[in-house]
């Protein structure tokens, strides 16, 4: 069901900031995205809205890291041309990042009824705002952090893919839980930024074109729509700046205690209710 037809063009501009900066931020967007009509007692724009704002995310991801996707694409001509034998880290960097995809489209292929439903429970996202939190905070301080984007192998990618799988579940955050894993795995906190943003590419995408039919319909495709997406493009790519320059002196305990700040916040509206 498409819920956003006739949509406030503010609040989709609201919307789209809300998803820019929290797909990038280890704080979930999906959440955000549940929690917000919620809170404010208007009718849920729907899980296909939040499928085109992801794909204004995608764009700012394309774009933020544009030199490595024009290099993953180079390579991906002389990958073909070796019969599919990787001769180099840039081709064998293509493989990790469609393998480490897997988990996470199996994930909201077999569990898509319940991320339509039962994961955008308000108690679920309590739940998974503070343990993803704590994870985050001490995967930062016990991971080594002396790996970097280049040096990441089959081991670290099918990990983070793992994890990636979990994000299904609002609250969970997709880039806070592969960042978690990078963490866990040894990567430097830039590095698992910039792995866990690049692999959220393969999935918005392929999400945006399962729920291609629910979004270009007559009526759902209008300004809102549109602005929705920009906006969620615009403060992508901010956020993004923003988050490669903050880890290389802050910690992300920052963020999971703003985790932790919603996560009560939820539960005070609960009570209040």
């Amino acid at each position: 069901m498409i819920e956003y037809i006739g949509m406030s063009i503010y609040w989709s501009i609201i919307l789209g900031a809300i998803q820019g900066i929290t797909e990038v931020l280890p704080i979930s967007s999906s959440a955000h995205l549940v929690l917000f009509p919620w809170f404010f007692k208007v009718p849920d724009q729907g899980l296909a809205f939040d499928v085109a704002l992801h794909i204004g995310s995608l764009l700012a991801i394309i774009i933020a890291f544009k030199k490595d996707w024009l290099k993953l694409v180079k390579e991906t001509f002389y990958l073909i041309k070796s019969k599919l034998k990787p001769q180099n880290q840039s081709q064998r960097m293509i493989y990790y990042l469609a393998m480490a995809s897997i988990p996470g489209a199996l994930a909201g292929y077999f569990l898509e009824e319940e991320a339509e439903s039962i994961f955008r429970s308000p108690y679920v996202i309590v739940f998974t705002l503070i343990f993803y939190g704590l994870l985050l905070i001490i995967f930062e301080r016990i991971g080594k952090k002396i790996k970097k984007f280049e040096n990441i192998g089959l081991k670290e990618s099918s990990i983070i893919g793992l994890a990636q799988a979990l994000a299904i579940i609002p609250g969970t955050s997709r880039s806070g839980v592969t960042i978690s894993a990078g963490l866990m795995s040894g990567l430097t906190k830039e590095d698992a930024a910039k792995f866990s943003f690049m692999l959220s590419a393969p999935i918005i995408l392929g999400a945006g074109i399962v729920k291609l039919p629910d979004i270009y319909t007559a009526d759902a495709i209008g300004i809102s729509f549109w602005l929705g997406l920009f906006s969620a493009f615009v403060f992508g790519l901010l956020a993004i700046k923003f988050i490669l320059k903050f880890v290389q002196t802050k910690s992300f305990s920052w963020f999971a205690i703003y985790r932790f700040l919603l996560a009560g916040l939820i539960i005070i509206t609960i009570i209040t209710r």
